[in-house]
């Protein structure tokens, strides 16, 4: 049996008038339809970054004898979802019939094998190795009727007309949309399907029907064959019925069931939430600061009250005093008039100090000025009271995904739990860089084919991620920013953390305008984690 690699080299080596015959011959054992529908491109150019050409060639006596291909989506890194009939042939005769997997982007394909096949539900698994493919997500919520759809794969026809040799179908490209709407649901041969408007061709066998965001609904298997004038339909097997037949074959894979969303409606969605969570806080200082200034008031009544009465006292004192020297005085001249010389002069003389003691206690009396007792606070002081200091540490805490303020396309939305440390410092370990009073990082994987970057504002304690799903050539371009970044544990240098932020800033430029997932959480101490 000739080897994946020998097989191509033969087919590279046919001309296009010897392999056109072969393929039309073979093209009859693989319908496929291919829907596409107005979808957002970045989201749909992310998921064709997981479509393959699925190519089956048929070997006797290590000469090539037959030729055919069909699509296929990745749903782990190194294995394919395509339809039984694109590879039915190779898993009944597998000495006599080599798979080739060639992705959309790189320079090469790589050998596959069947692994699962259902040929009831037109299903099938292909393992292969050599390469790493980014994944793609099953949708698993309800599909309108009306709904837009699109299809991604290798129509044969498209491939008859642009073909010049037969080197062309093994040669990495990027996969064909095509638009339409999801038309409803079917029972074609006991195996549930999905009827969509998308214009398809053969060829397009085992390639993806996908919803708006990217998210496959459905595998493509058939077209109607309508009479002249006639609307053809497609049809694609159903998510359900790939859920199924990945449960059985044991094969993990990324679901997603929330719907379908725009960043521009998450967006504003997240600058409502703002709105009304900073109205709240300014209604709360404001509440607050009123209550400050009741009691304020409450206590400088007090205080009036208790200065006027010690005011009024000292006044009375002084009175006092005055009638008394008045009367000393008075008693005096009575007893100077009586001759008692001695007891005028004593009379005269405590007279004199008791008024004398008046005025001085008339002069000092209380000004009757009011003063806050110790510990009092001014409005402004309790309405700013609950700031936040950015670089303080929050210790542990869980943080709860936000379906309406996230636009999920085939990440886990599960509970994050994170402990933020003084200055930045993630988990003990992952430095972010300061953004006004937010903090951020950027993760530029090794091997994956996305971006993420995570934003935390420890003011309102929510933590954002979005992740950018990028090409094989933009992802180079990113990594060689990305390897310009020094700082990768906590540092408490600040001229450091500045320099990451420059250099995220980077990165930032590189990136689209608009990420493709975008997953808001809140976040909150952490009171189960025991430690």
């Amino acid at each position: 049996m000739l080897s994946f690699r020998a097989a191509f080299c033969q087919i590279g080596g046919m001309s296009a008038n010897t392999y056109l015959p072969i393929v039309r011959l073979l093209a009859a054992m693989l319908l496929l339809v291919t829907s596409t529908a107005p979808a957002r491109a970045d989201d749909i150019s992310a998921t064709a970054r997981s479509v393959v050409r699925v190519v089956t060639i048929a070997i006797v006596d290590d000469e090539v004898v037959g030729f055919g291909h069909g699509s296929g989506f990745a749903v782990s890194p190194n294995r394919i979802v395509t339809n039984a009939h694109v590879v039915e042939l190779a898993a009944r005769y597998p000495g006599n019939v080599v798979i080739g997997v060639v992705p959309s982007e790189g320079t090469k394909g790589v050998e596959g094998k069947v692994i699962a096949i259902d040929t009831v539900h037109d299903l099938a698994l292909i393992e292969f190795t050599g390469a790493r493919l980014p994944t793609v997500a099953l949708y698993t919520g309800p599909v309108d009727e009306g709904s837009d759809v699109t299809a991604l794969g290798y129509p044969g026809n498209v491939d008859l007309a642009t073909a010049r040799s037969a080197a062309d179908y093994i040669h990495p490209l990027s996969p064909i949309r095509s638009e339409g709407v999801f038309s409803g649901r079917r029972q074609m041969s006991g195996t549930a399907v999905m009827l969509h408007t998308a214009g398809i061709a053969r060829g397009n066998s085992g390639g993806p029907l996908l919803d708006p965001c990217g998210r496959v609904i459905g595998v493509n298997s058939a077209i109607t064959q309508g009479e002249e004038g006639d609307t053809n339909f497609g049809f694609a097997i159903a998510n359900s019925e790939v859920a199924a037949f990945l449960a059985r074959a044991k094969q993990p894979y990324a679901s997603v069931g929330t719907p379908c969303t725009s960043i521009a409606d998450v967006d504003k969605a997240d600058r409502d939430a703002d709105a009304q969570a900073l109205s709240a806080a300014d209604a709360a200082r404001r509440a607050a600061a009123e209550r400050a200034a009741l009691e304020q008031q409450g206590t400088l009544g007090t205080a009036r009250i208790a200065a006027d009465r010690r005011r009024e006292n000292v006044m009375a004192i002084a009175t006092l005093l005055l009638v008394l020297g008045a009367m000393g005085i008075g008693a005096g001249a009575l007893f100077d008039l009586q001759g008692q010389r001695r007891r005028a002069i004593w009379g005269w003389a405590g007279g004199g100090a008791l008024m004398l003691g008046a005025v001085v206690v008339f002069v000092l009396r209380p000004t009757g000025e009011t003063l806050l007792p110790k510990g009092g606070a001014s409005p402004v002081a309790v309405a700013s009271s609950a700031a936040v200091s950015s670089t303080a540490a929050l210790g542990k805490l869980v943080c709860r995904f936000v379906p309406e303020r996230s636009r999920v396309v085939s990440s886990q939305t599960t509970d994050v739990l994170i402990d933020w440390g003084n200055a930045g410092c993630m988990n003990g370990r992952t430095q972010y860089a300061e953004n006004g009073s937010k903090w951020d990082r950027i993760l530029v994987p090794t091997e994956e084919q996305t971006v993420s970057v995570m934003q935390f504002d420890p003011a309102t304690r929510q933590y954002v991620t979005r992740r950018y799903f990028l090409s094989a050539d933009q992802m180079d371009t990113v990594r060689k920013i990305r390897s310009q970044v020094t700082i990768k544990a906590c540092s408490p240098d600040e001229a450091g953390r500045a320099n990451l932020a420059t250099q995220q800033a980077a990165i930032r430029t590189a990136l689209p305008p608009q990420p493709n997932e975008k997953i808001a959480y809140t976040c909150s101490a952490d009171t189960g984690s025991g430690g």
